[in-house]
């Protein structure tokens, strides 16, 4: 029998169905540095990516499992069909972690199974009841899910659900797979299968769900209250459709309403004690690497970690939150991270003082990323009377996520006017040490760089994605910029902030090329048609 916890498992999947938001596919290094934050966020398990949809997606989890999968750290998890070669890929991927699961899946319901798999019932049961014993045999953490649960007759999801934990899964995943439950509904199935599953002690229910009626935050919790101990979570709430169920709000909800759910986890209504292993003051953070890294912004008025979500513009509020803080707030806004606007270092700070300010913000850089990271803290420095938290993040996310330099952006020079043509100079070094000048004339200034880049560069690609973001108010705020570069079927990113958003649009574009140059260098072979996944 399966120790049923009295606290809830925070299973983070940002790297694998968040990243199947539309135009929000990430590279190895920067799926690296999103697991990074995750360990250091504290979830359970990271779901790291579907091994067998692309040796990409292979890579970038045998990584994660290599380096985050540490002895302490986070379960690393692999997504797998119930097949046997997704089985045997996801195994090989997450052979170097400490400790890993295989999440292997097949759709239970009528629809799916007539339309999609065009399989009967007993053969669903027979691949599940075999598929999750081939996993078995590679991992004793093995995660089953029945893919459209929450459409899925509940006789029949009884019947191989109680298979799947005779044949070993250990943990039990519920999918809403289309957001169609309302919360009355999803706490019913998760009661049901508590009430119905004669061996369901001996596994972990979890829970998982899209939010395309708006609804996927409420039916977790309301599972929570049912049985579930498992959610299944993505940063900002990203992911196919309308998103997934957010993380931050789960855990928010659970943290600052505890006494009504303790006792539901069978704990004292009055105990204080945080149902989660997550450290709420780096929510905020993850946050923003996610959005800078996806390129998905945040709305200000998303809960937790919009830029409204602790602002009062109405001055009743206002007056009310500077007699008594709880009288419009019901947390504090530094319990996820979300410090004031302090000025923390200026132009005559040293590498030291630096170094030690990073380190308290929870960054872990390499001397040469410190050294690099450094160098651009001077130059914005001397740009901004004021240097704030939210500038340093920006400065070092913008670091670590440089790929490596085949291309350099040596000058870029605009002309612009309401009365003017756009037109842009630009220099780069090139691979073999070349300095190449060039100019173009384009719509505005950022379309003229861009053109003027792909004349020395002569790299075919489609821009998809431009946008650009604040770092903080003001005139001399950093300006944030990610880029998406489409070749073929492959994505590439550029990401880059400077109080000039023509010299971060410039230099974030060369990013993305460098990665896809990169690319280009190292492709010798047809990459294999990417398999699909979905739950």
């Amino acid at each position: 029998m399966t120790t049923q916890p009295d606290r809830i498992i925070i299973f983070d999947t940002t790297l694998r169905d968040g990243e199947q938001s539309p135009g929000a596919s990430l590279n190895g290094e920067e799926k690296l540095t999103i697991a990074r934050q995750l360990a250091r966020l504290g979830v359970d398990v990271i779901e790291a990516g579907f091994p067998y949809a692309s040796p990409g997606d292979f890579e970038a989890v045998q990584k994660i499992a290599e380096l985050v999968g540490v002895e302490g750290g986070p379960t690393i998890c692999g997504l797998a069909r119930a097949t046997r070669a997704d089985i045997e890929a996801a195994a090989k991927a997450l052979k170097p972690a400490a400790k890993s699961r295989i999440h292997t899946f097949i759709a239970t319901s009528d629809i799916h199974l007539e339309y999609k798999l065009k399989k009967t019932r007993s053969e669903v049961v027979a691949i599940a009841e075999e598929m999750v014993a081939y996993a078995k045999s590679f991992v004793d953490d093995v995660e089953f899910s029945p893919e459209d649960a929450g459409r899925s007759d509940p006789e029949f999801l009884y019947e191989v659900l109680t298979k799947a934990i005779a044949a070993g899964a250990t943990t039990i995943n519920i999918p809403d797979t289309v957001g169609y439950t309302t919360p009355g509904e999803f706490g019913a199935i998760i009661r049901g299968i508590k009430e119905n599953v004669p061996n369901i002690d001996n596994a972990i229910i979890s829970v998982h769900g899209h939010n395309d009626l708006g609804l996927a935050v409420a039916n977790f919790l309301e599972a929570v209250k049912n049985g579930a101990r498992q959610l299944e979570c993505t940063i900002n709430g990203i992911g196919e459709r309308a998103g997934n169920a957010a993380l931050e709000e789960l855990v928010m909800a659970l943290h600052v309403r505890r006494q009504y759910f303790n006792p539901f986890l069978g704990r004292p209504v009055d105990c204080q004690e945080s149902l989660t292993n997550i450290d709420t003051r780096q929510i905020y953070k993850t946050s923003r690497l996610v959005s800078n890294l996806t390129g998905m912004f945040v709305q200000p008025n998303k809960a937790i970690v919009g830029a409204n979500a602790f602002a009062h513009e109405s001055g009743i509020h206002q007056d009310g939150v500077l007699k008594h803080k709880q009288t419009y707030e019901i947390m504090d806004a530094q319990s996820i991270g979300l410090t004031d606007n302090q000025i923390v270092l200026g132009k005559l700070s040293g590498r030291h003082a630096f170094a030690t300010r990073l380190k308290e913000l929870g960054f872990d850089l390499s001397d040469s990323e410190l050294n690099n990271a450094f160098l651009k803290f001077k130059t914005v420095a001397d740009k901004k009377k004021e240097v704030t938290d939210w500038d340093l993040e920006s400065i070092v996310n913008a670091e670590i996520q440089q790929p490596p330099e085949i291309f350099r952006l040596e000058l870029v020079q605009v002309s612009c006017g309401d009365h003017a043509r756009p037109t842009a100079t630009v220099t780069l070094r090139t691979p073999t040490g070349e300095e190449l000048t060039d100019a173009a004339i384009g719509t505005g200034p950022v379309d003229a760089v861009y053109k003027a880049i792909n004349r020395v560069v002569n790299v075919p690609n489609q821009l998809i994605e431009f946008s650009v973001q604040s770092v903080t108010a003001g005139i001399d705020a950093l300006g944030e910029v990610t880029i998406r570069l489409r070749h073929g079927d492959r994505i590439f990113s550029g990401h880059s902030a400077n109080t000039d958003i023509i010299v971060a649009s410039a230099h974030a574009y060369v990013n993305a090329l460098n990665r896809l140059y990169a690319f280009l260098e190292k492709q010798e072979e047809v990459t294999p048609e990417p398999a699909t996944a979905t739950l």
